[in-house]
């Protein structure tokens, strides 16, 4: 019995739930960084089925952008 294994891309801009997947930043990081640090239309997007989404429409999030923004954190002074 042959095993088939499907290696799964993601898109550039994906939902909360695979940027979770892909990054391993946790839910309330992302909400923070989407609130204090990342720009809207840059990192982060909303979405609607009909072309125009409302500020509470689900939010596409932009891989490139973010591990960009992942990379560019400064180490902390200390290591615990």
């Amino acid at each position: 019995m042959q095993t088939i294994i499907y290696q799964i891309v993601p898109n550039e801009w994906v939902t909360e739930k695979l940027l979770i997947a892909a990054t391993g930043l946790k839910p309330g990081t992302i909400l923070r960084a989407r609130k204090e640090s990342w720009l809207l239309g840059r990192e982060y997007k909303h979405v609607a089925p009909g072309g125009h989404p409302k500020p509470t429409s689900e939010c596409m999030y932009y891989i490139p952008e973010i591990n960009r923004w992942i990379k560019n954190q400064p180490d902390p002074d200390f290591d615990l």
